[in-house]
């Protein structure tokens, strides 16, 4: 077994598979989804409900809940008003 990694961080592990950069953005996404998916749960708005106000399809909710698919921001910010939140952004 190799002590190479022995001690290191999950991040410097992951920089040094260079997926670091994939692995973040597929977390950020799990987060929002499961945020999403729990306060529609809390206001007890099922999918269907939350596609006839965003007029789109269910479809498209389940698109919006699935972590591995991308979607935009603004159907992110649309979903998020209708369930009390809002989508912050931030370069750090």
């Amino acid at each position: 077994m190799s002590k190479k990694n022995l001690g290191s961080s999950v991040d410097e592990f992951l920089k040094e598979e260079k997926i670091f950069e994939e692995a973040q953005a597929q977390a950020v996404k799990e987060v929002v989804a499961w945020q999403l998916a729990k306060a529609m749960k809390k206001k007890r708005i099922s999918k269907a409900r939350v596609a006839v106000l965003l007029k789109t399809s269910q479809s498209q909710v389940d698109r919006i809940l699935d972590p591995n698919r991308d979607v935009t921001l603004s159907s992110l910010q649309r979903a998020a008003a209708l369930v009390g939140r809002r989508v912050l952004i931030e370069l750090v």
